[in-house]
């Protein structure tokens, strides 16, 4: 593909990358921190060891900036599983095909029974998600199953296989408004180490799947990296801020929405290569704050109830309730068919009550039907 992030991704050398951010001193965060408006470079130094001891500040700014863009409103949105089937080899997740797990993938039937309990919880933002598996859960599925679900939820984004634009633009006709497309990491040794088999070997596909996005005309692109799996968790997250900003400039009337995924444990799961800890997440979640103040941040179900209830506040404002990570969990629970184990494991009325408790408006239903389409 001509003129996509690829090029920019060519131009970027990981050591030199790391090299940099390790080279950031206090002078560079508190310079960063000085300003209204943050370049890359800033954002690396607010990325860096040195600004450990400035979390407090980033803090006290990262929440004045969400509050005076999104008022006290998170939305909400649950992930809804239809199938488990995968055609991928990958070190990381659980449904990768060589775990040997139930598989499932939900029927027409099945489906109307996960939206019409979903939508008894109070959901009208909907995540779709499958394993990736092009001929039984790809183009042919979406089209017959897109339009039943779209009839439940005024809100619909998918985590899928990477597909061409042509389908991109195909599914948008058919209610899509967002997609989620994870790079996973951006160190493509480190990438083939963990993409054993399958489509997903192909780095460079997967790294232009937010460039067809943006010429399908999709309203929102989910970008992030999985935290710990390649050995620079620093140089990684700051890939995906680079990309952010290519694509912000490019496709310039979509929205964008980052996510901070951390390796969790899984069937056949395997060990981070490079350990964030909590603090560092609240670091991580600040600086993206700080560089794009307009783009959604979203924290999934995969951190604790308590740092959720803590971070949230700061600077979120998308989150995941309620999760169930395998396919009919929410009509009908199976817990061996799960992708990995979520760890707040609250019911969605839990969380919206801890939110406002602390101040904030739960947002179940992100917009009307009628606007936009």
């Amino acid at each position: 593909m001509n003129n996509s992030f690829r090029q920019r991704w060519q131009q970027l050398d990981w050591d030199d990358l790391t090299l940099r951010i390790n080279a950031k001193t206090t002078q560079h965060v508190q310079n960063a921190l000085a300003r209204d408006t943050l370049t890359l470079d800033d954002f690396m130094a607010l990325l860096s060891p040195a600004a450990r001891p400035f979390i407090e500040p980033m803090a006290q700014k990262a929440q004045q900036l969400t509050r005076q863009r999104f008022g006290n409103t998170v939305g909400f949105y649950v992930p809804l599983y239809l199938s488990n089937l995968c055609a991928n080899d990958c070190t990381y997740c659980g449904f990768s095909m060589s775990n040997r797990i139930k598989r499932k993938t939900l029927d027409k039937t099945e489906i109307i029974n996960e939206c019409e309990t979903i939508r008894k919880i109070g959901f009208d933002s909907l995540l779709l998600v499958t394993g990736e598996h092009q001929t039984k859960v790809g183009m042919d599925y979406f089209r017959e199953h897109l339009p039943t679900i779209r009839r439940y939820f005024s809100s619909l984004m998918m985590e899928v296989q990477p597909l061409s634009t042509e389908e991109y633009a195909e599914l948008k006709t058919l209610g899509l408004d967002g997609v989620m497309v994870y790079q996973e990491t951006y160190h493509e040794p480190a990438y083939q180490l963990h993409h054993l088999k399958g489509k997903k070997q192909d780095f460079h596909w997967r790294l232009e799947t937010a460039d067809r996005l943006g010429q399908a005309g999709i309203d929102k692109i989910g970008l992030g990296a999985l935290i710990g799996l390649s050995n620079n968790w620093r140089t990684d997250c700051y890939m995906v801020a680079e990309h952010l900003i290519y694509l912000q400039k490019r496709y310039w009337q979509t929205r964008y929405s980052i996510s901070f995924p951390r390796l969790r444990p899984c069937a056949g799961g395997i060990e981070p290569a490079s350990l964030m800890s909590e603090t560092e997440l609240v670091q991580l979640i600040c600086a993206f704050r700080l560089l794009a103040p307009d783009v959604e941040l979203s924290l999934s179900t995969r951190e604790s109830p308590y740092f959720r209830d803590h971070v949230v506040p700061l600077a979120i404002n998308n989150v995941s309730a309620g999760s169930k990570t395998q396919p009919g969990g929410y009509a009908d629970d199976h817990a061996e068919l799960e992708q990995f184990s979520p760890h707040d494991n609250r019911s969605a009325a839990q969380v919206a009550q801890s939110l406002i408790r602390a101040g904030l408006q739960p947002v179940w239903k992100d917009w009307d039907g009628y606007l936009g389409r």
